[in-house]
């Protein structure tokens, strides 16, 4: 393995790229609606999953958001945050890029409270050297923050790392600090979601080969 591939630091989301968390979160997002006598919403709600709360509940109409992230909170903590699971093939892709040289760390809009219990209820914070994500009180929930704040506490340049997820929110936040960026298409995010990934990856199982081929010098 080339010197520039063992430099690679790469930060992975959590939601939708890593584990499937919808049941938890469409639960727990209908039980604060419940809660405040808010109308349920209709059709699809995909999009729900990967944005910070505080988007989620203003897009919803939500009049007191800080009630309902309240809410929310208050049965994602005791129960929705076990009802998910992780992707087919994502424990095997992590073990191979850990046992190439890379460091994983984890970059998610999900408050680092949560992410770090998720993480080590399912098995992932083994394969993780850090894991960032914003505080309960709404600090670093923009990704752009957080990528930045995870590159200053790791000592890191953006251009010898990789961010991998599966919404708008990961690339524009790579695009941001200048990291390039994997959009993978088992999440939730749209194609136009994944329009500047720098390149996308449709299986776990391909996972390793796309970072290693984005890593490596030109």
């Amino acid at each position: 393995m080339n010197l520039r591939q063992q430099m690679k630091t790469v930060f992975l989301d959590l939601d939708g790229t890593l584990t499937d968390p919808k049941p938890g979160i469409l639960r727990s997002l209908c039980h604060a609606l419940d809660v405040l006598g808010h109308p349920m919403p209709e059709g699809d709600l995909d999009w729900v999953i990967g944005p910070p709360l505080n988007e989620t509940f203003l897009r919803l109409g939500v009049g007191d958001v800080e009630r309902a992230i309240f809410l929310y909170r208050e049965r994602y903590q005791a129960i929705g945050l076990f009802e998910n699971r992780v992707y087919d093939g994502i424990t095997e892709a992590l073990a191979q890029l850990s046992g190439a040289g890379y460091r994983l760390c984890i970059a998610t809009a999900k408050p680092h409270a949560y992410a770090r219990r998720i993480t080590a209820h399912f098995g992932l914070a083994p394969f993780m050297e850090a894991e960032f994500g914003p505080e309960l009180d709404g600090r670093r929930n923009d990704k752009g923050d957080l990528l930045a704040h995870a590159l200053a506490v790791l000592g890191l340049e953006a251009q010898d790392c990789l961010m991998i997820g599966d919404r708008i929110h990961d690339m524009e936040a790579a695009r941001r600090v200048g990291m390039q960026a994997i959009g993978v298409e088992w999440g939730y995010g749209t194609a136009a979601e994944l329009e500047y990934a720098s390149r996308r990856c449709r299986l776990p199982e391909e996972l390793p080969g796309v970072v290693e081929a984005l890593a490596a010098p030109a």
